[in-house]
């Protein structure tokens, strides 16, 4: 595979399809994972219609360790490598403490952090081997600064600051860079349950994002953009 090759959780819509959206303007071949094969299918059609890059489709749940591991064995068994692993999907629930039902803060804690975990430690070995790779992580400001009803949510996200700031530390003697962006508000379905989303023709949108992904990628190899907050310039904008 001459193509750079960016894997992507969570690429059947919102920000996980407008990254792949970006990537593969850009040259790279795509594998797109996330649960709905039909939605994962609609990615991949827009993919080849607009760039005609190569594009794998590979079903997956985050909640199944055999499903990452499935993730991980067959993007490296297609193509051989992953050049940007970007840790995308996530789960939101957003109730007050009392009312959160420990079934989904599992659920966050499972898909937004654990997953993560699991799916970084197995792609890693094969960018250490080459010496380089960027691991790019969609995290949240909720992974900053606390917010009403968001104990289980921030907990997932702050969790992930903490662990990306220290795998940053381990693999940059490596040539690998992590980035975590910590988007605010973004126009996608789960911006539904935010009670203080801005307007929303002045909020953040996916594609945003998937432009604040790729400069993260795109900067020479001697520069690493670690952390990049992400919010609109003016959420009460008319």
């Amino acid at each position: 595979m001459d193509n750079p090759v960016v894997l992507i959780t969570g690429a059947s819509r919102g920000i996980g399809r407008a990254i792949a959206l970006k990537f593969a303007s850009e040259g790279f071949a795509c594998i797109l994972a996330a649960r709905n094969r039909e939605k994962l299918e609609e990615t991949a059609s827009l993919i080849r219609n607009q760039y005609g890059s190569p594009t794998l489709i590979v079903p997956t749940n985050l909640r199944r360790d055999a499903d990452i591991d499935n993730l991980a064995s067959t993007a490296l068994a297609q193509w051989g490598k992953v050049d940007v692993l970007v840790n995308n999907a996530g789960v939101l629930y957003l109730k007050p403490f009392l009312e959160l039902s420990i079934e989904e803060f599992d659920e966050m804690m499972q898909v937004n952090m654990r997953a993560i975990f699991l799916l970084t430690q197995k792609i890693l070995p094969s960018m250490i081997e080459r010496k380089q790779g960027t691991i790019i992580n969609i995290a949240s400001l909720a992974g900053k600064n606390g917010f009403k009803n968001g104990t289980g949510y921030g907990a997932s996200k702050w969790a992930l600051r903490g662990w990306a700031a220290s795998l940053m530390m381990e693999v940059r003697e490596h040539n690998i860079r992590v980035v975590t962006i910590f988007p605010g508000s973004v126009d996608t379905d789960m911006a539904g349950q935010l009670p203080t989303a801005p307007r929303r023709e002045s909020m953040i949108q996916p594609e945003d994002i998937a432009r604040a992904a790729y400069l993260a990628y795109a900067l020479p190899e001697r520069t690493m953009l670690s952390e990049i907050d992400v919010r609109p310039t003016n959420p009460q904008k008319p």
